[in-house]
């Protein structure tokens, strides 16, 4: 038996594991979500996967931190496998730990694999999340996509790795999801075939278009594309962090300056950032969560549907 929280961040769900997860042992969060990728695989995919999980969830398995003063450590995943930093997951992990009653208002300190973040809880939905450094990598990434054909974009960090793109074949609306992401699919197969990668040749699991918004009062908008081809109904924590980065780097956007971004369903992101310490930036994502279930996932022996729907 499993014990979870559910809940979604301006769309995207989150399901948090409270209890029953898999022993990691201790030692660097990295190295703990390399066991639970190599390990672990089929529990991973029995608590995202049909019958039990749905698409674009992603969990947050709570283990002990090894930094001082952190709430907690949290491995993030999909259906698809760890995941280095997830802003929307931490926004409801916030919300998640409070209605718990596990945390109160105030700044928190959470552990990722990519490092220590903290997350303001404004009220019982509210949070501000200050997320890891972010930095572009690579500007004006040109390349040929089958089907599609000149694509040219930035390779940045955000937590996780991303090429953002303003080539995208239909406009971002939900009527386009589709084509939207196959062609997501084919640039990030691009990408490996012209060997573009993120830093020490880390594979770019993440594609981001990005367009002007479509509603009043925000800057941006972008779809995403997650690694476990599930697109992002929120607009995407780190990918927002990576987009604040490629604006900073151009001299499009100041630090402090508010930029408001749209995800593909419509749904909003408060963005900000303040100068990072190596070069890139702090960005600030403010978002809302909302509890949707708290449940316990039962696992049948002879269930031949334990480890999910493959495929």
């Amino acid at each position: 038996m499993i014990e979870v929280i559910d809940s979604h961040t301006e769309g995207e769900p989150t399901r948090v594991v409270l209890s029953g997860g898999p022993d990691l042992g201790r030692g660097p969060l990295a190295a703990r979500a390399a066991r639970l990728a190599a390990d672990e695989a089929a529990f991973c995919a029995g608590l995202l996967r049909e019958p039990r999980g749905t698409v674009a969830m992603v969990a947050a398995l709570l283990v002990p931190p090894v930094a001082e003063g952190c709430a907690t450590g949290v491995i993030y995943f999909n259906a698809a496998g760890p995941l280095g930093m997830c802003g929307h997951a931490t926004i409801g992990l916030a919300v998640t730990l409070a209605h718990a009653g596990r945390i109160a208002p105030g700044m928190h300190r959470f552990e990722t694999p990519v490092g220590v973040v903290e997350a303001r809880l404004w009220d019982a939905a509210r949070v501000t999340v200050t997320n890891v450094e972010s930095y572009r990598h690579r500007k004006a990434v040109v390349l040929e996509v089958a089907g599609i054909g000149r694509v040219t974009g930035d390779v940045a960090w955000g937590g996780n790795w991303f090429f953002l793109t303003a080539d995208a074949p239909v406009p971002l609306l939900p009527a386009h999801v589709g084509t939207l992401t196959d062609a997501a699919r084919r640039i990030r197969d691009a990408l490996r075939d012209a060997g573009v990668t993120g830093a020490e040749g880390a594979p770019i699991d993440h594609v981001e278009f990005n367009a002007p918004p479509v509603g009043p009062g925000a800057q941006g908008r972008n779809f995403v594309l997650c690694p476990d081809d599930a697109y992002d109904r929120s607009p995407c924590g780190t990918g927002s962090s990576a987009k604040l980065a490629c604006l900073a780097a151009d001299g499009a956007l100041a630090p402090g300056a508010p930029w408001v971004q749209e995800s593909v369903i419509g749904s909003r992101y408060e963005l900000s950032y303040r100068p990072g310490l190596a070069g890139g930036v702090t960005a600030a994502i403010t978002g809302r969560a909302f509890v949707t279930a708290e449940t316990r996932l039962l696992f049948a022996a002879d269930d031949p549907y334990r480890a999910g729907i493959s495929g």
